[in-house]
């Protein structure tokens, strides 16, 4: 069975997001003992139990961090399924196994690679921040912190998904402060914003676009309501200079569904132009999608 351009961009970005999310986490932040947010950081904490006060032998070449952080993600399935619905539980399923399996698997270097916390935070936090935006731009989630966020932004359009990974990690960090020095608790919460400011510069489907279409031939609304699934509001115009007519079409969509929706209107009609204002403000019923 072939895929097609759209399945195959969507599963190289699930596999490049969670490989670059896990990167930036084994090999800035674990070196140096620092500490992830979210369902990650969880995951670091039930390791260092494990280890270190249950004696935990450890198995040569595989992180408990990865197995771990897949255990706890089983029960958000519920939510995800109720929520979002089986394609996006299924997909989310398929990545929380990439991304565990690449924390268990990427080594975590003896020596850290960067010395100085903070830049490691930094760095960290941008590779693990554009990681799990690619994922969900593929419409998919590393599950965690993202699950929730994404079920929050289906259901509260207005609401980031990066947020919520904000507010679970301020949650850990003050139960760290009563275990580690205030040092560690710091750069450990500047990893944790700048990953969760990366995820919503990436994660397009926060950025609101208003098109206004202009096309001669007809039934290019019906295409955008049936393939988009987004509302069309169409106007008679006329070309002042050719004095001939036209249909003047505004939607509003993501900048995600951007390139999607340039490519129907080249299909139906080569001749049609589109203006697109980005950031735009939307008050009301606009529904985000994220399996698209």
């Amino acid at each position: 069975m072939s895929i097609n351009r759209r399945t195959a961009e969507k599963i190289v970005l699930t596999i490049v997001g969670n490989l670059t999310y896990a990167m930036g986490v084994n090999l800035m932040i674990n070196p140096l003992h620092l500490y992830s947010g979210g369902f990650t950081g969880i995951s670091q904490l039930i390791r260092l139990f494990l280890l270190e006060f249950l004696h935990v032998p450890e198995v040569a070449g595989i992180d408990y961090m990865g197995i771990i952080y897949f255990a706890i993600n089983i029960p958000l399935f519920f939510m995800a399924y109720k929520v979002m619905g089986r394609k996006f539980c299924i997909t989310t399923l398929i990545s929380i196994a990439m991304a565990s399996a690449f924390l268990a698997i990427i080594p975590v270097p003896a020596v850290p690679i960067v010395e100085d916390r903070i830049l490691a935070a930094v760095v960290g936090g941008i590779g693990s921040g554009v990681g799990a935006g690619l994922v969900l731009r593929a419409g998919s989630s590393q599950g965690g912190q993202d699950v929730i966020g994404v079920c929050l932004a289906k259901t509260h359009p207005n609401f980031k998904v990066g947020t919520i990974g904000i507010l679970i990690s301020v949650c850990i960090y003050t139960i760290c402060l009563f275990i580690y020095d205030i040092q560690t608790v710091l750069y450990s919460i500047v990893f944790a914003v700048v990953t969760g400011l990366c995820i919503d510069k990436v994660h397009t489907q926060n950025i609101k676009q208003e098109c206004m279409i202009f096309t001669k031939k007809p039934g290019l609304s019906k295409v955008i309501i049936e393939d988009l699934q987004r509302g069309v509001t169409a106007w008679d115009g006329e070309g002042m200079y050719t004095g001939e007519g036209t249909n003047v079409l505004v939607t509003v969509i993501s900048k995600y569904e951007e390139p999607h929706l340039r490519e129907l209107i080249a299909q139906h009609d080569e001749n049609a132009f589109m203006i697109i204002s980005d950031n735009t403000r939307v008050v009301g019923n606009f529904q985000k999608k994220f399996t698209e």
